[in-house]
């Protein structure tokens, strides 16, 4: 199989021929139609984020296509079904505390090199061996269209802090950090569940409002200004009453300032979710209140990615209607001008963008 390959980091990606995955037991190998490429592949093929990748590696966190050879222990799975490829890999000997990897991408802890060796290379390629219980049927769709289904692995993401978080039909959230890539997502997600009102923080303007043309009144745009207490004030006005939820998405430059101004804007016995990468780049910590914390009965939930079910809850919650994947802007690129693709998802990086490598396809990029 052809695949895009990352040799060493700094280097461009290299066009390679790899042998084809064979399936076997758990396992399924699925022909790859399109991977999405997010915003900061760039970083981590430099090796500035320092993802731990061992390399060479055929990268890419997830995608769509269709399956084409299962192993023998799967019952449900068919030859030729469009399906999500899911690159969060748990491990199968503990129950209760796996080992978590991004197929493709990184592995999380030094324990779960082992899996990232089996499960090593990702969706920049035209074939890709993946877990069966990581494999999810979204029915029939036009090949035409597989590149937008991409938009499932940024959705993802956030549906896995709103279902930690319990956001209920009705309430209010705050999304922190909504002129992010997961952040837009976030704010169409919490909508698609039923939020009554989102407010949508950011840094720029014309991007909140580009949000609020998109998904109507109930996103309040609230463009920050960096002033912890103005921030905050102006959250609270918006609101315009109870804040039940906020959910974090903040990225790795912002400070924990920018966390607390939305997260202190909380009802009492409300909710705050953190899946943002805030502290990743050093800096002070959070420092949230303990009196506040304890009078006022909060509850604050760090959250990594998302649970097994909820690549089947959110292909349902688009063919419902509820989330609309043409609300992503699209730009797809044949495999082999993925170095093309990585440099334009980093020139165009923001809210509801979505760049994709079509392994399906040859020549030059669309």
């Amino acid at each position: 199989m052809k695949a895009a390959v990352l040799n060493a980091f700094g280097e461009p990606l290299a066009i390679q021929t790899l042998p084809d995955p064979a399936p076997g037991a758990g396992s399924v190998v699925v022909d790859v139609a399109a991977a999405g490429v997010p915003g900061y592949t760039a970083g981590v093929f430099s090796g500035a984020r320092n993802y731990m990748l061992e390399l060479p590696i055929a990268p890419g966190a997830g995608g769509i296509g269709r399956v084409r050879a299962t192993g023998p222990d799967a019952t449900r799975l068919s030859v030729g079904d469009w399906v999500f490829c899911d690159p969060t890999v748990r491990s199968r000997d503990d129950a209760v505390n796996p080992d978590v990897i991004l197929q493709g991408w990184t592995y999380v802890r030094a324990a779960g090199l082992p899996l990232h060796r089996f499960y090593h290379h990702g969706s920049f390629a035209e074939q890709m061996l993946v877990p069966t219980e990581n494999v999810t049927p979204i029915g029939d769709i036009d090949a035409a269209d597989a590149g937008r289904w991409c938009a499932l692995g940024t959705l993802l993401v956030p549906y896995g802090g709103l279902e930690v978080g319990d956001l209920r039909a009705g309430e209010t959230l705050v999304v922190n950090g909504a002129t992010g890539g997961f952040g837009s997502a976030g704010v169409a997600v919490a909508l698609a569940m039923g939020a009554g009102k989102v407010v949508a923080t950011g840094r720029n303007g014309r991007a909140l409002d580009d949000l609020v043309r998109r998904f109507g009144p109930r996103v309040r745009p609230a463009p920050m200004t960096g002033v912890e207490e103005d921030d905050r004030r102006l959250i609270v006005e918006l609101a315009d009453g109870p804040i039940d939820c906020v959910l974090d998405l903040l990225p790795r430059e912002a400070t924990g300032a920018q966390v607390r101004a939305a997260a202190l804007a909380v009802r009492p016995g409300g909710r705050v979710v953190l899946m943002g990468g805030v502290g990743r780049q050093g800096g002070g910590d959070l420092e949230l209140p303990y009196p506040w914390l304890m009078r006022n009965d909060i509850t604050v939930r760090g959250k990594y990615m998302y649970p097994r079910e909820a690549g089947a809850q959110m292909a349902r919650l688009v063919r419902a209607g509820l989330i609309d994947l043409a609300q992503f802007d699209l730009t797809e690129f044949a495999l082999d001008d993925a170095n093309d693709a990585v440099a334009h998802a980093a020139a165009t990086a923001g809210p509801l963008q979505l760049t994709v490598l079509r392994p399906d396809r040859g020549g030059a990029g669309a």
